[in-house]
């Protein structure tokens, strides 16, 4: 041990010598560099800085719409959208309110629209119990009725439409007419055996005037007489449609004598020329048009200005004047050549209960009719 202590103290020193010669021989070589390598790490370090800050990702000018309304209807709505926003609407049309919601389910995990607009808030409730809808309130939706705002903020009523029935003048007057059959002026008139045949109606699965037809029944007559009555009508059915808006078409065009549809849509079609009218019978039920904002679309903030745009009362004219439907605005004046509002006479509507029952109906429905 005596003898290893000197001998690790002359390492030592070799070794610290040898250090410092190699220091300065590199300090020799490398002076001139030194400046060069710090100028030169200097942009480097600011580079670096640069991209560490986040770029901002450029604004969206794009909106996927899921749209139950007719075809000239959502195209005037994207041109218009487009025009007072700059962001531009890429629309799937389905037949119903129906179908639409059965695709944001199929949908739910990797959603691909961002609204669902159109058809009756019925089938709103549903997917926003589901999660499938993003909670939102317009904060323009102050001006608008309680009635037609979902306090829980899932949906949103933009516009107010009626059932009525849709008769072929000329073919009723030639057909019926002499077989002393009146005019239809009630649900219950449909159940003369003289419109076998001649009768259509939507189905309560893909329509939502389907579906607020069938509850009508339920509502004014109560649950047994009112399945009595859907089972008498069934008999007189030629078929179900899968949209509301078929049974127009097909009266209009002569193919049917009747059908069940939207007021609003049959005066719409009547202002064409077709040879038809509207009649909205005793106890009739209403809907509350819905627009909702899908839960993880990839635009959700134009969904958003959606929403607020469509309660503006500049869109809520524009509305009444293409589609005749009622605006849920008090400030717009209803539609021209329709019923007043405060004329029409309207079943007691559970609102709740019809959203509730729903899956219940649609199936007792298609066991009773085998559609």
């Amino acid at each position: 041990m005596f003898f290893q202590k000197p001998k690790a103290r002359v390492m030592s020193l070799s070794m610290v010598t040898l250090f410092a010669i190699t220091t300065v021989l590199s300090g020799c070589g490398t002076a001139k560099n030194t400046q060069t390598t710090a100028a030169s790490a200097a942009p480097a370090s600011a580079a670096s800085s640069e991209a560490a800050k986040p770029s901002k990702a450029p604004e969206s000018k794009k909106l996927v719409v899921y749209a139950a309304l007719n075809e000239d209807d959502i195209v005037q709505i994207k041109k218009k959208f487009q025009e007072d926003t700059g962001i531009d609407i890429e629309y799937i049309r389905l037949n119903g309110a129906g179908d639409a919601s059965t695709r944001i389910q199929a949908e739910k995990a990797n959603p691909q629209a961002d609204i669902f607009v159109g058809g009756s808030v019925e089938f709103y409730e549903p997917l926003a119990q589901q999660g499938l809808l993003e909670k939102y309130s317009s904060p323009n939706a102050k001006d608008i009725d309680a009635k037609f705002n979902d306090p829980k903020g899932f949906w949103q009523g933009w516009y107010m439409g009626v059932l009525g029935i849709v008769l072929n003048k000329d073919r009723f007057q030639k057909e019926l007419a002499p077989k002393g059959v009146k005019e239809p002026a009630t649900w219950d008139d449909l159940l003369d055996p003289n419109y076998k045949g001649l009768f259509l109606t939507s189905n309560p699965a893909t329509a939502g005037g389907g579906y607020i037809f069938i509850a009508d029944q339920l509502f004014r007559l109560g649950e047994d007489k009112g399945w009595d009555y859907l089972k008498k009508l069934n008999a007189n059915v030629h078929h179900y449609t899968p949209a509301a808006g078929d049974g127009i078409t097909l009266t209009a065009t002569g193919e049917f004598v009747a059908a069940m549809s939207w007021a609003h849509d049959i005066v719409k079609s009547a202002k064409k020329g077709y040879p038809i009218k509207v009649i909205v019978p005793e106890q009739t039920a209403f809907e509350i048009g819905g627009v909702g904002v899908v839960k993880g679309g990839a635009n959700t903030e134009n969904a958003k200005k959606f929403v607020d745009w469509l309660l503006t009362k500049p869109v809520g004219e524009m509305n009444t004047q293409m589609s005749n439907r009622y605006s849920v605005r008090k400030d717009v004046a209803p539609p021209d050549g329709m019923i007043k509002i405060e004329d029409v006479k309207l079943v007691n509507y559970d609102r709740d209960k019809a959203s509730s029952m729903k899956a219940d109906v649609v199936k007792k429905f298609t066991e009773m009719t085998g559609k």
